[in-house]
């Protein structure tokens, strides 16, 4: 029987897009249906009505913060999503102790940068950065702290030469861990590649994180190799070069699939 193109169109996406079989694409088709960020209801007919009390209460959460005098018109948007999200959690700063926000909320806001970077509208940028915060918050909060130890782990299985390297040098403890594993490569990764990335952490697993890591200390070996100096390898790998960052998730989806043995590995 001749092959069908459309299946094999769509088996070529899938894995592309880091499933492979055909419970893979069971798999993906039931996350395409579901709404892991909660942030519009599960019946379509209701989005817009969803979409409007939404964009009510950002309204309103704004026009608050202006009337304490926490933002104005010169506050910078990702700025003015902090303290929106912070008068929300309940967590936002007296107004006489209100100061440029520190490297506390440096992931916060490097997620609200590169969030800007995919949505256009500040109503859903909000509330998309808003549910992605809370929820890696939620489930990975206390998975976070041990990902250094998951991603010393796996580089002593891939290279363990430089992961001696890292260790002589001393640099393996001052690694950008937060630039990877509390921003989830906001700031370090480009929109296309980010995008891929996030897609995995919102279906449920943080854990790519440490494979894309992984593959980025690989793909770079020889360079770091090259460098002694521990400061001099913390510099490249927070500004590494943008032009095959999409290859190196994608091999650090198969890197993903090596080491997890499922399709849906969470942490």
């Amino acid at each position: 029987m001749a092959d069908d193109p459309q299946r094999n169109f769509r088996s070529a996406y899938y894995e592309k897009v880091g499933f492979r079989g055909v419970e893979e694409k069971k798999s993906l088709e039931i996350l395409l249906k579901d709404n892991p960020l909660g942030i519009l209801p599960p019946h379509s007919d209701s989005h817009a009505l969803v979409g409007g009390y939404r964009k009510e209460q950002y309204q309103d959460i704004l026009e608050a913060l202006e009337v304490m005098r926490y933002i104005n018109s010169s506050t910078p948007s990702t700025h003015v999503y902090l303290r929106m999200f912070q008068l929300e959690s309940q967590t936002l700063p007296r107004c006489s102790e209100t100061s440029s926000p520190d490297e506390e909320n440096e992931d916060f806001l490097s997620i609200s940068r590169a969030m800007e970077e995919i949505v256009d509208d500040p109503v859903d940028c909000y509330w998309l950065v808003k549910c992605f915060v809370n929820q890696y918050h939620t489930k990975f909060g206390d998975s976070v702290p041990h990902l250094p130890k998951s991603l010393e782990h796996y580089l002593s299985q891939e290279e363990p030469r430089l992961l001696n390297h890292l260790k002589n040098s001393g640099a393996l403890h001052q690694l950008p861990y937060n630039l990877w594993f509390r921003c989830c490569f906001a700031g370090c990764l480009p929109e296309s590649s980010l995008q891929r990335v996030w897609d995995k952490v919102i279906s449920g697993s943080c854990k790519i994180l440490v494979f894309v890591a992984l593959e980025i200390l690989l793909s770079y070996k020889i360079i770091l190799m090259g460098i002694n100096r521990p400061e001099g390898m913390v510099k490249f790998l927070c500004n590494i070069p943008q032009e095959n960052t999409d290859a190196i998730v994608t091999k650090a989806i198969d890197l993903w699939h090596k080491y997890s043995g499922t399709l849906i590995h969470a942490i």
